[in-house]
């Protein structure tokens, strides 16, 4: 789809979660999935991911381990709709952008219009470039997609106060065939101790695998909305949630004391 519209939404965390400079960033990213679980065998691409969206001196291995599995389908997918919280403002249902493309050191990706129409159908969404501004949780996935994917436009959507049944309808209409991609981002515990975040994470990865959004609250993970509007989804249409990773800040970049947990699934 061609961009039509002028506005760019700039980088507003290059320099602090990723590298601005475009080749440490390219470093960064090769590290990340040096680090990843790579898969085993010739497995599919899924229709979907579950991924972090922290630093990726973080959790970027995390995410690399979901991205890891979409190399298959680097020609076919087209179209990325990406969901995650709303971080920096408050949002009743789900906000768009009004911006024709989102740029990274790497390069503008192009919101794709069409997708935006699709969602802006629904009573929940409407366009709020604040929700956009300085959100982390949905830029940080392009870097990764940019190298993995060949050529996509993204429908980037910041959850807010929505149901589950409320998101899981409008990502429903978006959910199209294999041209297409939904990225859930999500982080899981916040600031426990290692052990104790480790067996909440791996309460919360239960439940994910089961596909099973009741079980999931709202502390157990800050993308919790967007999450379980997948899980709804994905239960709905018996679809297999599996397990890709599963680390905390502990284990990668971080102390011990107060770590944030980090989880990869896919979907298909």
């Amino acid at each position: 789809m061609t961009m039509r519209q002028l506005l760019v939404r700039p980088p507003a965390v290059a320099g602090a979660f990723y590298p601005a400079n475009p080749a440490t960033l390219a470093d960064a990213l090769r590290s990340s999935f040096a680090a990843g679980v790579h898969p085993d065998g010739d497995e599919p691409a899924p229709k979907a991911l579950v991924v972090p969206h922290a630093g990726y001196a973080y959790s970027g291995p995390v995410a690399a381990s979901a991205y890891l599995r979409m190399v298959p389908a680097r020609d076919e997918i087209r179209r990325v709709v990406l969901v995650g919280p709303s971080h920096h403002v408050a949002v009743d249902g789900i906000a768009v952008t009004s911006a024709g493309a989102f740029a990274t050191p790497l390069g503008a990706v192009a919101v794709d219009d069409a997708a935006r129409h699709i969602a802006l159908s629904h009573p929940e969404v409407r366009v709020d470039d604040a929700a956009h501004e300085f959100e982390h949780s949905l830029e940080v996935q392009l870097p990764f997609l940019q190298v993995v994917l060949e050529s996509f436009d993204v429908l980037p959507l910041a959850v807010g106060r929505c149901s589950a049944s409320d998101a899981a309808a409008v990502l429903d209409t978006l959910w199209g065939g294999p041209e297409t991609l939904l990225v859930a981002s999500s982080d899981l515990s916040h600031y426990h101790r290692y052990a104790d975040a480790a067996a909440l994470d791996a309460r919360t990865a239960t439940a994910i695998v089961a596909a099973d959004p009741d079980a999931i609250g709202d502390r157990d993970a800050c993308g919790a909305a967007g999450l379980r509007a997948l899980l709804t989804i994905a239960a709905t249409r018996e679809l297999r949630v599996e397990q890709l990773d599963l680390r905390n800040s502990g284990d990668t970049a971080g102390d011990k004391e107060r770590v944030v947990g980090y989880g990869a699934f896919a979907i298909g």
